[in-house]
């Protein structure tokens, strides 16, 4: 029977479908460590006080990095090149979504749209870490090898959710309301168009180092398209509501320290 507990323990058991994921999740979590740093450092003055919490939250991103590679190391494995076809970062500024690097790498500040754009394009793609890290949780909390990165990285995550609904919605007060509402359904949009074809191309890779059968790899894919086809209905919503965290200024202290598993 295929569960999502079933296929990452097959995942986790062979070395080189393992060295994949971590290589292609140590590298998302790298990129976004960098982009969220250039943002903190391009912040408009009128929003200055955001700084700090941009630099916790790549921060953050980059301590991930590090612990999917400590990860690997713990398996004496190196990083496996990431196919073009599952960069997920990359793949959603070829959309359109988010802030274009090229913005990132110029030295001028940023204005406040920019960063409303930011928080949404945060605040749609956190919802599908904090959720993704959920799951591992739920079956993997406790796993003797991935257990700890788990569920650090799961609490951090629902904190970068919490501080974009708290941030975005504190700019909605200040008068963005519309643009934000507007730019979340975009980015929402295209984020489950990008996360469909990314999980179609990391499922082929995986089946083609595990073997995976046709009917296998069908069922799949059959369960990913069911997925998109609910996301593009109605799932979307879950990715544009704004609502005030239980957990308030949760990226206002300084950056938590990697536990031992890098």
């Amino acid at each position: 029977m295929l569960s999502a507990r079933s296929l990452f323990t097959e995942i986790l058991d062979n070395d080189e479908s393992f060295r994949l994921f971590c290589s292609i999740a140590a590298s998302g979590e790298t990129q976004g460590g960098w982009e969220n740093g250039r943002i903190a450092a391009l912040v408009p003055q009128g929003l200055v006080e955001l700084a700090p919490k941009i630099a916790r939250h790549g921060a953050d991103e980059d301590k991930h990095g590090r612990i999917f590679n400590g990860l690997l190391r713990g398996r004496d494995l190196e990083p496996a090149p990431v196919p073009a076809d599952t960069d997920y970062t990359m793949l959603l500024e070829r959309a359109g979504i988010g802030l274009a690097h090229s913005r990132l790498r110029a030295e001028q500040p940023l204005s406040e749209q920019d960063i409303v754009t930011y928080l949404a394009h945060s605040r749609v793609t956190e919802q599908r870490a904090s959720e993704q890290m959920a799951l591992l949780l739920k079956h993997f909390g406790d796993h003797p090898e991935i257990g700890r990165a788990v569920r650090q990285i799961a609490r951090d995550e629902d904190n970068h959710l919490a501080y974009c609904h708290e941030e975005l919605l504190r700019l909605a007060g200040a008068g963005h309301g519309p643009l934000i509402h507007r730019t979340l359904r975009e980015c929402a949009m295209a984020e489950i168009r990008v996360y469909r074809e990314v999980s179609l191309a990391v499922m082929a890779h995986m089946g083609r180092l595990l073997h995976w059968s046709a009917p296998k790899s069908a069922a799949l894919r059959a369960g990913i398209h069911a997925m998109y086809a609910y996301e593009r209905v109605a799932g979307w919503r879950r990715m544009t509501s704004l609502t005030m965290p239980s957990r308030r200024d949760a990226l206002g202290g300084g950056p938590v320290a990697a536990e031992a598993v890098t």
